[in-house]
């Protein structure tokens, strides 16, 4: 959800115009998982099914995507396999999605096991996972102690699925964001394609849109009064003619990208990343990023500090 900025555009990065504003970004419980499969294949399928629906916390339970792939040497078990970023308003919604998510996910899903990756939160910022999936096994699962970490052993058809006791969580920060708008489509997706790209290659940071990119941006509240965010009016190009737009005559599209991390500083570098990757593409009208007047959450990612 995203306000246009009223200020026109001051500044210009590698002759792009960048709108003089900020995105608003606000606190998030997050959690990360460690997924591994016999395969690469196992993996990309348990990884893609537990990241399904979950773009936005407007409608879903989490925003989540995957962070990293890892290799055998990586893991836990020697395995192939992925980290995967979790966000939620609250410690018990982070939780009840876990076990949702991990339950009809990753149990279901042939030779997967599932590992905490924060491994050094103390134990009040811990949930319990496969603390609560246990019960599937029906008296048959087991638990084994090592390096003071509790695994259980769950019994299923291909073996056994390996999930750790309790998942550490932190405060993390859901929310900045990117606003690209080009002359035409081709433009502006090629860009955000490429600040997506840029973006994602911070540690510590997801981009949970399809391929990390939103071309629904949304503003607070609509005219139907069940709905708490509606079409962005004011960035559709289509709209200019009939709305107040925000958008510079000329352009044919804009997309946005939104980064979730676990901390301030890595949001702030994932999107000067994808800053700069976008504002080096031709045929763009603007870069912008979207806030609500300061008055939603307490991070202020100014564009301006993160041109240089």
């Amino acid at each position: 959800m995203t306000t246009p900025s009223l200020l026109p555009p001051a500044l210009t990065l590698s002759g792009t115009p960048v709108d003089d504003t900020f995105a608003e970004a606000f606190p998030m419980t997050a959690a990360r998982l460690i997924v591994t499969a016999i395969d690469e294949e196992w993996v990309e399928t348990a990884a893609n099914v537990f990241c399904g629906y979950a773009t936005s916390v407007i409608a879903c339970d989490l925003e989540t995507a995957i962070e990293r792939r890892l290799s055998g040497e990586e893991t836990w078990d020697g395995r192939p396999g992925v980290s995967i970023l979790a966000f939620a308003f609250s410690r018990d919604r982070l939780a009840a999605a876990l076990v949702n998510r991990v339950g009809q996910c990753l149990l279901t899903c042939p030779t997967t096991a599932c590992y905490a990756g924060l491994l050094e939160a103390p134990a009040d910022k811990q949930v319990s996972v496969g603390g609560q999936i246990r019960f599937f096994g029906d008296g048959f699962q087991a638990s084994k102690v090592i390096g003071g970490r509790r695994f259980w052993r769950i019994p299923v058809m291909d073996g056994e699925f390996v999930c750790e006791d309790r998942f550490g969580t932190v405060k993390g920060v859901a929310g900045g964001n990117l606003l690209i708008a080009g002359r035409t489509q081709a433009a502006a997706l090629q860009a955000t394609k490429l600040a997506a790209a840029a973006a994602r290659s911070v540690a510590d940071v997801i981009l949970p849109f399809p391929g990390g990119i939103v071309r629904s941006g949304s503003k607070v509240g609509s005219r139907y009064k069940t709905l708490k965010a509606s079409t962005n009016d004011a960035y559709c190009p289509s709209l200019a003619p009939v709305t107040p737009t925000s958008l510079p005559a000329g352009t044919g599209a804009m997309y946005e990208i939104v980064v979730d991390g676990l901390t301030a500083e890595a949001v702030a570098a994932s999107m000067r990343a994808g800053l700069h990757a976008a504002a080096a593409c031709p045929d763009l009208t603007l870069i912008t990023a979207g806030n609500y007047g300061g008055k939603l959450g307490p991070h202020h990612f100014r564009l301006r500090d993160l041109m240089s």
